[in-house]
């Protein structure tokens, strides 16, 4: 669904990624981990051409997106669905018009059908007490939820995560790990997931990639991840007091 074929890009002269290639399939949560300033967020915004390769090719879906037009470009983007790292709700609008807004914006769906739609995703979300609030009004977490409603209410293929977890405690976050989770499982979603939580990954994830200064250093199940024989690898994972021994050394992903 997803490929990237030697992909380079260069910024203020280093390689923020370095002739890197892998794929995702139909249907994969697929988590992309590193420390800051890894390529991470960079990735994601060259799925949607937010950014322009310097080198390679990127591939959705069998097509090569690099040299696409303006109306070519808008239906790739079409197909995504993007929860920002701060869930970017607009503050004047509630949670109801933030999650109709592109509905209204980018399609002709008469009113009705909108409010319906919307009232759908809320109750899907868990926040059918929401929506007449505002941003201002709802936890960190709820709004998180409401940017995950507005990111499926045109039912794209597949939805980038930008740190779905940042900045919230560990139970809200594990919640917000459930409802990537339920996407997978109840609509088919293809995820990809930037994250600096490892925790979350390896409770998520199909497969994680671990992007050390622009190159891939483990690309593998979450199992293979927490096995990898890579240094980098395994002094992230013990930066984060999860290792081989212990609760993880029976982890099983579902």
């Amino acid at each position: 669904m997803i490929r990237f074929e030697n992909v380079t890009k260069v910024l203020g002269g280093n390689a923020v990624l370095d002739n890197i290639s892998f794929e995702v399939g139909e249907g994969e949560t697929f988590v992309i981990v590193g420390l800051s300033g890894a390529g991470k967020s960079v990735t994601l915004k060259h799925m949607i051409r937010l950014m322009q390769a310097d080198a390679g090719n990127i591939v959705i879906e069998g097509e090569i997106i690099n040299d696409l037009g303006r109306k070519a470009l808008r239906e790739l983007r079409a197909k995504f669905g993007v929860l920002f790292q701060g869930a970017a709700l607009l503050q004047w609008m509630t949670v109801h018009e933030n999650i109709a807004l592109p509905l209204r914006e980018l399609t002709h769906t008469p009113e009705d059908e909108i409010l319906r739609l919307v009232d759908e995703k809320l109750e899907l979300l868990g926040l059918a007490d929401a929506g007449a609030k505002y941003p201002s009004d709802i936890s960190g977490g709820m709004q998180k939820r409401a940017g995950l409603a507005r990111a499926i209410i045109m039912s794209p293929k597949i939805i980038l995560y930008d740190e779905p977890t940042s900045g919230l405690d560990p139970v809200t976050s594990r919640r917000i790990d459930d409802l990537i989770v339920n996407m997978r499982k109840k609509l088919g979603i293809t995820s990809v997931v930037v994250t600096h939580d490892l925790h979350s990954a390896l409770s998520i994830g199909s497969r994680i990639m671990m992007l050390h200064h622009g190159k891939i250093v483990e690309n593998a199940t979450p199992e293979g991840f927490i096995r990898s024989k890579d240094a980098t690898v395994q002094s992230f994972l013990e930066s984060q007091y999860i290792t081989r021994k212990g609760k993880w050394e029976e982890f099983s992903h579902e």
